[in-house]
């Protein structure tokens, strides 16, 4: 498959409102991002961009904010020419909750052609149970039809918090919209780490030929954290690991690191291949679902030499059973993936913070003492990273081998550092949405996690606890398959040994 890309600066003359603009998502990620697309050159010369609040606010005051928001974000200043010209893109309108004309005088403002280009992005960063009710006012006055220009709507994460929610919004939504309008955004997408998994995988001829069960024994995707719950305690304690994490990122990054080779690089060549490998994952058998998932808690322990609390006692309820760590066994029935293991995992106050694939090989025709199997791992963060490890001779008159390592940065010093959301932006003002989930991924994502979430709810069982910094739970190898098998740690090489 040869594949040429678009150019990203072909966008057309649009205007991007956001609701929620006043919010922290749009204080920290979205403004900031704009700003700094625009400031290399990345923004369309037309762009317009509309914040919608509920407060009355004058032009000038908005416009001293986002100037606030932009010292916050870069303290070491920016450049005066690209402030004024981003500056002069935004506008500010008034849609207070009580008002019953609010969306028409919405519509009366984006009317305006003079000012604001009539293609049309609503990114809706307000809460998930506001995201139909908000399309759907603005369906009543005309604002999604699409009779001579384009609208899309972004709705954030989460897209509903199980099967049956994600698709009561999902029918909330397409009473107004079609498919192709609706961006449900996973941010995780946006990184240019895992959207270099796709590219390594199939742009290498060394790589594709091995990618299979004939090579492969097994495959853990790992997300773990330092850091704890903080703030956010009766949220996660509504949540869990399980759907936090797995749901969305993890699941995306498995189906990145399984799919089959696209029919092409178009958004709906990528979302056809990750929608049917996410299909294809067999269902978590529930009755024997201590053999394929296990689930924990931190307790109180050190990180980084700090003594820190459990999650219990931060949440000040000792009967909760949601789990800060989650730990799933997942096949894949297709023929490239027969009987290869997939061991996913995530979780708090672990002892190290890293994103990673890491692929272990099966052993090798000929085997020396008792020599490693060989690894392949791609780092995602916070290194941006390909690292493969192989046998070689240690020099000398015995026949022996040790474990090197071939390691490749993907990230350069001298390379852009772009934010996950300044690419997702860029992508909708396109009209790329490779990088957003289709209902079908989110479907097949909440249909896998749901019999497992509802099990756990339903086991009152004190769940295990593990240390505040400490490594995996050793009750956490239930799930393996073989006793060879242990949990990867660290990239670095000898990190990977168990205890």
């Amino acid at each position: 498959m040869t594949q040429t890309l678009a150019a990203s600066n072909d966008i057309d003359p649009c205007t991007l409102v956001l609701f929620g603009a006043s919010g922290n998502l749009a204080r920290v990620k979205l403004y900031p991002g704009l700003f700094r697309l625009d400031s290399i050159g990345r923004l369309p010369a037309d762009l317009k961009i509309l914040a919608v609040g509920r407060q009355e606010v004058t032009l000038e005051a908005w416009r001293a904010d986002i100037k606030s928001m932009l010292d916050a974000k870069f303290k070491k200043g920016y450049d005066a020419a690209a402030f004024e010209r981003f500056i002069a893109r935004n506008y500010y309108h008034a849609n207070p909750p009580t008002d019953p004309d609010a969306f028409i005088k919405l519509k009366n403002t984006l009317s305006n052609d003079a000012i604001f280009p009539q293609n049309l992005a609503y990114f809706l960063s307000v809460r998930p149970v506001d995201f139909a009710p908000v399309v759907e006012s603005l369906a009543k006055v005309g604002l999604t039809q699409e009779d001579k220009f384009w609208r899309r709507v972004v709705v954030e994460k989460p897209f509903g918090t199980d099967l049956a929610s994600a698709k009561e919004l999902q029918s909330g939504l397409t009473k107004n919209l079609k498919e192709s309008q609706i961006y449900r955004i996973d941010h995780y997408l946006g990184k240019s780490a895992l959207q270099n998994i796709l590219l390594q995988r199939f742009t290498n001829t060394i790589l594709e030929p091995i990618w299979n069960n004939q090579y492969i024994d097994h495959v853990q995707i790992t997300n773990t954290e330092m850091l704890g719950v903080g703030d956010r305690t009766q949220f996660y304690d509504s949540t869990g690991a399980l759907r936090d994490m797995i749901q969305s990122h993890i699941l995306q990054t498995l189906a990145l690191t399984a799919m089959e080779l696209p029919k092409d690089l178009t958004p709906d060549g990528v979302r056809d291949a990750k929608i049917k490998v996410l299909e294809q994952i067999r269902p978590i058998p529930v009755d024997e679902l201590n053999k394929h998932a296990f689930r924990a808690q931190y307790a109180a322990g050190k990180v980084n030499g700090e003594k820190v609390p459990g999650y219990l006692e931060e949440l000040g309820n000792k009967d909760s059973v949601v789990e800060t760590y989650a730990a799933l066994k997942l096949f894949i029935d297709n023929p490239r993936w027969k009987g290869v293991p997939f061991y996913i995992r995530t979780a708090k106050r672990l002892h190290e913070a890293d994103t990673r694939i890491s692929i272990r090989f099966k052993k090798a025709p000929l085997q020396v003492n008792e020599q490693d199997q060989n690894w392949l791992i791609i780092g995602i963060q916070p290194r941006e990273c390909i690292k493969m490890e192989i046998q070689a001779k240690v020099p000398g008159l015995d026949i022996n081998t040790r474990t090197i390592q071939l390691d490749a940065a993907n990230r350069l010093a001298e390379d852009d550092t772009v934010d996950a959301y300044e690419a997702l932006l860029l992508n909708l003002m396109q009209g790329d949405n490779s990088n957003y989930l289709h209902i079908s991924e989110a479907e097949a994502q909440w249909r896998l996690v749901d019999p497992v979430v509802k099990a756990w709810a339903a086991d009152k069982t004190p769940v295990h606890q593990y240390p505040a910094g400490s490594s995996d739970p050793e009750a956490s190898k239930v799930i393996f398959e073989a006793e060879d098998q242990f949990w990867r740690y660290s990239i670095e090489l000898g990190g990977d040994k168990p205890n």
